[in-house]
């Protein structure tokens, strides 16, 4: 026999739901704040009183999403709200899913769109991940360059 888990949690309280709203830049507040209200608007249209909205500007791929992390810890929140799959989480999503289930808590995606082929969304996936490192590599590259030619043009002036 193997247990998991403390045996000392009971099943935590019905009723608290949070929306969890994530973009990956800055850039797109705007499009977080819609985001959110389209998310509330289908909750709050399918019977769900939300108590707690949490927005986040992070990749996805970003394994560090403090605000989510911290979602995810808080057993008080039987119900996570999110519009899509990826938004919730890109690669392992089904373990979090199983993870909060098995806790009596319920993931709810409001656009369950899904592929009809498995291989063909983790080659998606897979393939997201890695433009993203390298996009990202890329884009500290070409930062870098810019403060060590900043340094050495205020290096010549002085």
């Amino acid at each position: 026999m193997i247990l998991v888990g403390d045996l000392e949690l009971s099943v935590p309280p019905r009723g608290t739901t949070a929306v969890d709203s994530r973009d990956s830049s800055s850039d797109q507040r705007n499009d977080l704040d819609r985001l959110v209200a389209r998310v509330s608007a289908w909750a709050t249209s399918h019977g769900r009183s939300i108590d707690r909205v949490v927005t986040e500007v992070v990749s996805g791929l970003n394994g560090k999403r403090r605000t989510f992390l911290t979602l995810l810890a808080d057993l008080t929140v039987s119900t996570i709200v999110v519009e899509h799959r990826v938004r919730f989480a890109g690669f392992g999503s089904k373990y979090v899913a199983a993870s909060l289930e098995a806790n009596g808590r319920q993931p709810v995606v409001v656009d369950n769109v899904e592929f009809d082929n498995d291989l063909v969304r983790d080659m998606t996936e897979v393939l997201t991940s890695f433009c993203a490192r390298l996009y990202g590599k890329r884009a500290a590259a070409h930062r870098a360059a810019e403060a060590f030619a900043a340094a050495q043009e205020n290096s010549v002036v002085a």
